[in-house]
């Protein structure tokens, strides 16, 4: 799985960044928040990317912040919201304003986005409901320690999502004298159900 991609921005497109990495043009899809964040062509950007693979094609999502990745995983695992609606969602709000809209369970906020409508804003706060925590959007990306960071890339090697990573390392309960090893069980535990 491709989990990165650090290179300079080739082109920009409505809904896509062409990125250049070594001479290799990369087509990710993007969120149009992510594609103004890139900027100029011939900038160095790193991308966060999701990978999907399909029977007639591999199309590649990324985004400029962490957040964004951890949020458009999240929505991909609502029933009826596929990578592109996705997409959709995150170019019309920005991480916070999601959060605010499933604490609110704000029915109208989400049904502002374009292919969303009542029935599929309100399957995305019932499937969404308690699942995230409130605080994981930008400040708890920037806020995890270097002990986070090591658990949560220990976990996306073992082929876990961004979001689930994530969500296991908010709900540990270890002392700061853990060894990496014992947070990584213990992570594993918690994504596994058992923790």
């Amino acid at each position: 799985m491709i989990s990165g991609l650090r290179g300079r921005v080739h082109r920009t497109l409505r809904d896509a960044i062409l990125l250049d990495v070594g001479g290799v043009i990369y087509h990710v899809n993007s969120s149009s928040q992510s594609i103004l964040e890139v900027g100029e062509t011939a900038t160095e950007v790193y991308l966060h990317t999701h990978l999907v693979v399909r029977e007639d094609a591999m199309l590649l999502f990324g985004f400029t912040n962490e957040s964004e990745l951890v949020w458009f995983e999240t929505l991909i695992t609502v029933n009826g919201v596929g990578p592109r609606l996705a997409l959709a969602v995150l170019s019309k709000l920005a991480p916070e304003q999601l959060v605010t809209a499933i604490a609110h369970e704000d029915l109208s906020l989400l049904s502002t986005v374009t292919g969303v409508g009542k029935r599929t804003a309100s399957r995305i706060l019932l499937d969404l409901r308690g699942k995230i925590p409130e605080d994981l959007d930008g400040p708890r990306v920037a806020a995890i320690t270097v002990e986070d960071t090591e658990t949560i890339l220990a976990l996306r090697a073992l082929g876990y999502t961004a979001s689930e990573s994530q969500i296991a390392v908010a709900r540990l309960n270890l002392s700061d004298t853990a060894s990496p090893e014992d947070r990584v069980i213990a992570a594993l535990r918690v994504v596994g159900g058992s923790g």
